[in-house]
């Protein structure tokens, strides 16, 4: 199967020293080899596991860091410790090193052959304390890391290791990511707002905005064969309903929404965007507000957010490249109402139009309504319920002193008809239930606008936030509300203490 993320890197560094002498170091390296192409031989390691040659001093080290920080290709680094490598030698290099870390604690073997051990054995196979030998320099410098414990040929740590390179992919993704915004944020919003500078120095994201006219430009320069070919691929994807048909009374909003799709593509390819943003309030000369365009481009990968939510755009394309190649997808989701009886609690949520199809594997259907806010021509949407399943729903707010991000765990169920509701919806059971899930949730300050992903569970988002230095509230099976709330507590003391550091 072909890697998600083939054209990256992440680079196997091990550490050894010149003590043990050529042969010993002969050793170390055709092993480290091995340990390395077993874990990329695993199916689910989504980039290139690249073996780099045994590390034994400090001038080594430094070089080997600063190397990978050069090269755009390079997501991370895995280290081990195969011998003992004095830790006083790695300093320099972990001070240097901007990309993240990954301390894998393994052994060339699975069991202990017992009766043959001597102590040739022992100097040559000494991870055990070589590892945490490494483990005290990271700690006392304060670096930030991942540590995943076991054999390479073991799939609970291949899988590990896989959803942290996908963490890493998603932070490689936000580094340099350009968004743009078409017109601010909704009027008197405070959660969509955010700093953007500040995403910039921490995120590395760049937000900038653009007159909705100047798409408007693209969408009128769109030709009538590229129209065609777009309202094709509707006829063939999705199940379009007979008005929109060609020859039906509503066909023309066919065609206004395939050139709408059409010249944001071309706007967002021309710009080098991963990402954008649109306002209902602020809608130009665009003959309706987009909806099958956003869905689609979303499905395909595209970071979105509705009424001028950056922070949501950001995340939204953050988790689609965390989860390239698994099944399901990311969307912008919005808690929308609540069945509320009692026990069997459940969450709607949908939006006005901009709901990804990639949450669903049934056939979506392409529909026209009215839309009662934006002033503006009925829009063409995609309706669709999204798949039962485990997802995950997480917000990215702006907490003055810091980002914060908030995730629950949640589980898609099996939806009632809605004829009513022609619109992309999901219906959830959060955990450990609703009354504390929203109640925690609305403790921390979360966001109404989320992303709902169902390709990869939280502990990608637990990678993603130590790697990117954002604070992370996880809402899930063992949470309590008096327990959220004295981790709020915690938090607040331990960023402005890190912060100040």
């Amino acid at each position: 199967m072909t890697k998600p993320y083939a054209d990256r890197e992440v680079w196997f560094l091990t550490g050894s020293q010149g003590l043990y002498g050529e042969e010993t170091l002969r050793q170390v390296a055709e092993q480290s080899r091995e340990v390395a192409a077993t874990l990329d031989g695993h199916e689910v390691i989504p980039a290139r596991i690249v073996w780099k040659p045994v590390l034994t001093d400090s001038n080594a080290i430094r070089r080997a860091m600063l190397e990978a920080n050069a090269d755009d290709t390079v997501l991370g680094v895995v280290t081990w410790m195969h011998t003992f490598s004095p830790a006083k030698m790695w300093i320099a290099g972990l001070e240097e090193l901007r990309k993240p870390l990954l301390h894998l604690h393994t052994q060339a073997n699975v069991a202990l052959p017992w009766d043959t051990i001597d102590f040739d054995f022992m100097n040559l196979n000494q991870a055990a304390h070589g590892d945490r030998e490494f483990g005290y320099i990271q700690s006392r410098l304060g670096v930030p890391r991942k540590t995943v414990v076991g054999h390479a040929s073991d799939a609970r740590v291949a899988a590990e290791v896989a959803t942290w390179i996908r963490a890493a992919a998603g932070l490689d993704a936000a580094r340099g990511m350009k968004v743009a915004r078409f017109g601010d944020n909704m009027r008197f919003v405070a959660v969509t707002e955010g700093d953007k500078t500040e995403a910039e120095i921490r995120l590395g994201v760049q937000v900038n905005t653009w007159g909705v006219n100047e798409l408007v430009a693209r969408v009128e320069a769109v030709s009538d064969d590229d129209v065609d070919a777009l309202v094709a691929e509707y006829e063939r994807l999705y199940d379009v309903a007979d008005e929109l048909r060609q020859g039906g009374a509503r066909h023309q909003s066919l065609r206004d929404a395939a050139a709408i799709e059409a010249g944001l593509r071309a706007f967002l390819t021309e710009g080098g965007f991963h990402a954008f943003t649109d306002s209902f309030e602020d809608l130009g000369a665009l003959k309706q507000l987009p909806g099958i365009a956003v869905q689609r481009l979303m499905a395909e990968g595209y970071g979105f957010g509705a009424e001028g939510d950056w922070k949501t755009a950001v995340l939204v394309r953050v988790a689609a490249v965390m989860g390239a190649g698994l099944p399901g997808g990311a969307s912008l989701m919005e808690d929308y109402t609540y069945d509320l009886t009692p026990g069997q609690e459940l969450i709607l949520g949908a939006h006005m139009l901009e709901v990804s199809p990639s949450l669903t594997t049934e056939r979506a259907r392409a529909e026209i309504h009215p839309l009662g806010i934006g002033g503006k021509e009925d829009p063409v949407r995609l309706v669709f319920t999204a798949d039962p399943g485990p997802a995950v729903v997480v917000a990215l707010s702006d907490m003055r002193t810091r980002f914060r991000l908030t995730a629950n765990v949640v589980e898609n169920v099996a939806a009632p008809d809605l004829p009513r509701l022609p619109v992309g919806r999901a219906v959830w059971r959060p955990q450990p239930d609703l009354p504390t899930s929203a109640a925690c949730w609305m403790a921390a300050g979360a966001a109404h606008h989320t992303v709902m992903t169902t390709a990869v569970g939280i502990e990608a988002f637990r990678d993603f936030a130590q790697m990117a230095g954002i604070e992370l509230l996880v809402i899930d099976e063992n949470t309590t509300t008096a327990g959220f709330h004295n981790e709020l507590k915690w938090n607040q003391v331990y960023h402005h203490l890190a912060d100040g550091m």
